[in-house]
């Protein structure tokens, strides 16, 4: 057991509002400067939807995270190993483009200032950020906002793809439109594609926390990193011709502060807090099937409560605060103990570690009714498990069904309790259907919906000048994430 420690993020997808509130203080925060101006570490997309850039979810355009390695070997990057990688320093056809993002612009506003007084209105006509010339406005971060159900916009979605051509027609019809938010960052990967796949060795995992920055001082420019990461949330400044991306505000942390994000979010749909885990397994664990790898990720973190975790967590240098810190982790609730967050594309096997609640779908108008009279099924549902599956479970559906059948049971206990009008052996078959007791499922209720931000957000406190690298090397260099046995420029 070589045991880590990494800070995880859940986001409750019930509870989003949409409102880009955490996206606003993110770019003002980090990316309100030259050469950035498109760039957003953090961005809320609608579902289904193409999302930002277009279509990132599709790895046969952009070639990246990993995929399982030929005649049963360790898994590979899907862009190639480091002679590929080279070999497309000039030329790499799977990156995306400004457009495949958006052109930033902003408005002359001086045409209004200094228009002359007349009986038209003066408008202000956008101009490109990029050179200054004027634009045509074409599309934006979240161009598709509260519009991913339409044929416009969803067509698009590479997760309909595996839908049957019934299912599509159900989400397009305009009577049964249906949309979600999914609010995404960095996921600062256990197994990061990003960190394998740069020459120069300019991004790694930092041991304290498992937060992945980029040196600027060794960043080449070649932004490998950039069609490596899956989920495209490697930025490429060109003004200053580094490549960037989110911190999770590691300065906030290292102080006990909750990342810019997470303190601004007006839902409260975001958790933070301290996952440990046994680097030993992140190799096994990546070259699981698709259907296994969520139940494998999930047995890869470690219960902080037991005692041999707790013992080898401290002979491997892991501070005594952090180890504190994971027992009372909100992410370890969510994601091992009630198995209610799922990862984030897990096929891509970088082992995300941002976890979502799914949301809770609404049925069909004319949906039939379960025993309690609340709600349909979740075959009735008007987005197709298939769909969530794809998206948080590597086509899993049963993950999906388990984590719906205990999100369902809570809301049902809670108003069996609150307003009285559910029969008793309904809520108890709920809950005996979702394996949940009344005491979990008023836990659950509590933190998805009463918490506090401290209850939400258990930060240790990473302080620099107190913390330590940890003392042992995974097994292989595959384990910690690299692509090259010894990257230029050390670990």
């Amino acid at each position: 057991m070589n045991v880590r420690a990494q800070i995880s993020t859940v986001f409750h997808l019930d509870k989003c509002i949409g409102c880009h509130t955490c996206s606003v203080a993110c770019k003002n925060q980090w990316t309100d400067r030259r050469g950035v101006e498109y760039a957003w570490w953090n961005n809320v997309e609608t579902k289904p939807g193409a999302g930002y850039p277009v279509l990132w979810e599709d790895q046969d355009r952009y070639r990246g995270g990993w995929r399982l390695g030929r005649n049963g070997g360790p898994p590979e990057l899907r862009m190639g190993g480091r002679g590929s990688s080279l070999l497309r320093l000039f030329h790499n056809p799977a990156l995306p483009d400004l457009q495949d993002y958006y052109e930033p612009w902003t408005y002359r506003y001086e045409d209004l200032f200094g228009a002359p007084a007349g009986d038209d209105q003066p408008t202000a006509r956008p101009i490109s950020l990029v050179d200054g010339k004027p634009i045509d406005i074409r599309s934006g971060p979240n161009w598709d906002d509260d519009l991913g159900g339409s044929t416009v916009y969803a067509a698009g979605d590479p997760g309909l793809a595996r839908l049957s051509p019934a299912e599509r027609a159900q989400i397009s019809a305009v009577e049964r439109l249906v949309f979600f938010y999914l609010p995404r960052i960095c996921n600062h990967c256990l197994n990061p594609a990003c960190v394998a796949g740069c020459p120069s060795g300019a991004i790694y995992k930092r041991g304290e926390d498992g937060i992945v920055l980029v040196s600027q001082d060794k960043c080449r420019a070649w932004r490998m990193c950039v069609s490596a990461c899956p989920y495209k949330k490697v930025y490429y400044n060109w003004s200053t011709g580094k490549s960037e991306k989110c911190i999770l505000c590691y300065p906030r942390l290292e102080a006990g502060e909750a990342p810019a994000c997470f303190h601004t979010c007006v839902g409260r749909i975001r958790y933070l807090g301290v996952l440990l885990y046994d680097a030993d397994g992140l190799a096994r664990t990546a070259a699981r099937p698709d259907p296994e790898l969520v139940e494998a990720q999930r047995a890869l973190v470690l219960d902080p409560a037991d005692p041999a975790v707790e013992a080898a967590a401290r002979a491997d240098g892991v501070p005594e605060r952090v180890i504190e810190a994971a027992r009372g982790s909100p992410v370890y609730r969510f994601v091992k103990e009630w198995g209610l967050a799922l990862p984030l594309h897990p096929e891509f096997r970088t082992l995300p570690m941002l976890f979502y609640v799914p949301p809770l779908l609404p049925v069909l108008a004319d949906a039939g009714r379960t025993p309690t009279g609340l709600f349909g099924s979740l075959e009735q549902a008007r987005l197709p498990i298939r769909y969530l599956a794809g998206l948080f479970a590597g086509g899993d559906e049963e993950v999906v069904r388990a984590a719906y059948r205990k999100l369902l049971a809570v809301r049902l206990h809670r108003r069996a309790a609150q307003v009285g009008d559910l029969p008793a052996r309904a809520v108890e078959d709920a809950l005996a259907a979702a394996r949940l007791s009344p005491a979990q499922a008023d836990a659950i209720y509590r933190l998805t919906s009463l918490a506090s931000m401290r209850e939400r957000i258990a930060v240790p406190g990473f302080g620099r000048e107190g913390s330590t690298e940890p003392t042992r090397e995974p097994q292989s260099q595959f384990a910690a994430g690299f692509g090259f046995l010894r990257p230029p420029g050390g670990r």
